[in-house]
């Protein structure tokens, strides 16, 4: 029991070191391609900075980055900031994986290194992050508490869009476009992204509580953080 314990720690360890280094690498690629190296060398680097950590695509990927590190050393780790880190970071990359391959994978075609980058970031990673957390867990950690937590960072990235949008007439995403669409059907569509991540967050609680806790598969020290919580 021992060496199976052991066996599937080892694996999980594995398998988010992987997934931490193929975002880690795509995502510093793209900084360097759109900050240090852009295309629209006229933009000053502070804006071409905070547009490019304004894409929601990056700021899950950074948030996967954030929620796997841990896990790498730890596999049952857990904490309620964590907690919530997790599950944003599961409902960003979701979000993520499903809109590019639905909506804008016909729609674009990366050649050279943005091909790779495009993968890791797109496909790698959504794919890797909710694989990950359904073979490995861990689990159980998801509360109505961490559910509500974790919708604060969908509604206060669509409040910062919104807000340096008149300001800087630019939109990440044209759907969101208050000067494209006016503030009616923006807010609308707005309002189904939140209906639309709330969803999510409900599922990965449901899907959290139905499938079997996963720490007493994991090595003795974590064990015994599960049970003092």
């Amino acid at each position: 029991m021992t060496e199976t314990r052991q066996d599937r720690s080892r694996l999980a360890r594995a398998w988010w070191a992987a997934l931490f280094a193929v975002v880690a690498v795509s995502v510093s690629i793209e900084f360097v391609q759109n900050v240090v190296d852009p295309a629209d060398p006229a933009t000053s680097i502070v804006t071409r900075i905070v547009r490019f950590f304004s894409y929601f695509t990056i700021q899950s990927n950074l948030l996967v980055l954030a929620a796997v590190l841990p896990l790498v050393r730890d596999p049952g780790h857990d904490g309620p900031l964590w907690r919530v880190v997790r599950l944003a970071s599961l409902l960003g990359i979701t979000i993520t994986g499903l809109v590019y391959a639905v909506v804008l994978a016909p729609l674009y075609d990366p050649q050279g290194i943005d091909a790779w980058t495009n993968a890791g970031e797109h496909y790698v990673s959504p794919v890797m992050t909710l694989l990950g957390w359904l073979v490995f867990g861990p689990r159980p950690r998801i509360t109505a508490g961490v559910v509500a937590r974790a919708l604060v960072w969908p509604i206060l990235w669509i409040a910062w869009i919104l807000a340096q949008g008149p300001v800087t007439d630019w939109y990440p995403y044209d759907f969101m476009s208050v000067a494209v669409h006016g503030y009616g059907t923006a807010l609308r569509n707005l309002a189904f992204v939140v209906l639309l991540a709330l969803a999510f967050l409900l599922a990965f609680r449901l899907v959290d509580r139905k499938l079997s806790a996963t720490d007493g598969a994991l090595p003795a020290q974590a064990e015994r953080s599960s049970l003092a919580r």
